[in-house]
């Protein structure tokens, strides 16, 4: 089994969540949470501010951790064929914007980025992270632990 630990960031202002349009090699479009990767030696909090800056343009602020998802992708469904389970552990924050103009990433498959209503994310094509990332930052579980969001429809990997 691989093992990835990731940073991804909540963006909320005056109800809308930032997203990033993330286009895989095939062309599929999927919204995604701005982050990524925690890089070797890299603390998650500079993984989450560098990852915002990269993906979006803009510089944030971490105002609070928010929780810790942990996921299993089994290897049939992983968008790599031919690779083994894969697990996903990724660090929630609450960020905040505080400057830059917001961009693509135009050296990484992040699109464009935008502030989208709350109420219209349910429309989008999406990962999971960003089902996780709204419920931690509403419901601010002690824990730091929602429960996990089915994977179907509108909602990927």
């Amino acid at each position: 089994m691989s093992l990835r630990l990731a940073a991804y960031a909540v963006c909320i202002e005056d109800g809308r969540v930032l997203l990033a349009c993330h286009v895989s090699s095939k062309g599929e479009v999927t919204w995604t949470l701005p982050g990524g990767r925690v890089e070797q030696g890299e603390d998650p909090i500079d993984a989450v501010i560098r990852e915002v800056a990269e993906e979006t343009g803009c510089d944030g602020v971490v105002e609070r951790l928010l929780g810790v998802d942990s996921r299993v992708i089994p290897a049939a469904e992983r968008t790599v064929p031919g690779g083994p389970d894969h697990q996903n552990v990724g660090v929630f924050y609450r960020l905040r914007i505080i400057g830059g103009p917001l961009r693509p990433d135009p050296d990484d498959e992040i699109a464009e980025c935008v502030w989208t209503r709350i109420p219209d994310v349910a429309g989008l094509r999406r990962s999971s992270l960003v089902d996780v990332g709204l419920a931690l930052a509403q419901a601010l579980p002690a824990t730091g632990h929602v429960a996990a969001v089915p994977v179907g429809g509108l909602i990927q990997h």
